[in-house]
């Protein structure tokens, strides 16, 4: 009886380790399996290489190589516009001298209808839709001191002399300035960059006001800051102004609001 019992529990001892090592095996091959199973249930993402932007590109910025690169992108993602490798290899070449019709950050695909060729001129492919860019002669003396900068804003003032002495009149307000022609000038023994015309960025009843005014006495722009341009906006710039009219001799000045 002994010896039966013994064997009987040898038996069932055996048999409870063959099962635990049965089990243990299982369960540490079922997380493997799964994870294979995931893995080849998971889609593969098609990817294509877009023309992107290597570093930042302010508006109005004249390309060049090096603020482009080639970056894969998903091809779901990659929508109509995109600069994409497969349809136009050498873009990365051909768009050098091409102009930024709008800013890009630093990775952001490059669109096609954001850039202008060169063939499209400067200025028009960074001027707005309705906006007219008209050119007033300055100087030193009248820009700040020549401290006026592309996409810097200004407002502009007419100073003419009448009956009553000189009077100085502020026209338009918070305008951008498109571009400002630089010379190179010796004054005083040294090179000073000077500018003679200032390009501003107006709408077209604007652009009656500034030419009319250019008659009648002389233009100066002033410099704003920066915090002054954003906080104002451009509704001042676009609703009102000043418009100087001439009949017989008398000079009479009216304000416009539209």
């Amino acid at each position: 009886m002994k010896v039966a019992r013994i064997a009987v529990i040898a038996v069932a001892v055996i048999a409870g380790l063959i099962a635990m090592m049965l089990a243990k095996s299982l369960t540490s091959n079922t997380p493997e399996v799964a994870e294979l199973d995931m893995e080849a249930e998971k889609p593969s993402m098609e990817l294509v290489e877009v023309l992107t932007a290597e570093k930042a590109i302010p508006l109005g910025t004249s390309l060049t190589a090096d603020y482009l690169s080639w970056k894969e992108w998903p091809a779901a993602s990659a929508v109509q516009g995109y600069i994409r490798r497969d349809e136009k290899p050498d873009a990365q070449s051909d768009l050098v001298g091409a102009v930024a019709r709008g800013s890009f950050l630093a990775g952001e695909p490059i669109k096609e209808g954001k850039i202008a060729t060169a063939s499209q001129g400067f200025m028009s492919a960074i001027l707005p839709k309705g906006r007219r860019a008209v050119a007033t002669r300055i100087s030193a003396e009248t820009s700040a001191g020549g401290f006026i900068l592309p996409r810097d804003r200004v407002d502009v003032i007419l100073t003419e002399e009448g009956n009553k002495g000189v009077s100085s009149e502020t026209i338009l307000t918070n305008v951008r300035v498109l571009a400002i022609d630089q010379n190179v000038e010796e004054k005083d023994g040294e090179k000073v960059v000077v500018g003679e015309t200032a390009t501003l960025e107006l709408m077209p009843h604007q652009s009656e006001i500034l030419t009319t005014a250019q008659q009648q006495g002389n233009i100066s722009l002033v410099l704003r800051s920066l915090e002054d341009a954003e906080s104002d906006g451009e509704e001042e710039n676009v609703n009102s102004g000043t418009i100087v009219m001439v009949r017989s001799g008398v000079i009479s000045k009216k304000t416009v609001k539209q």
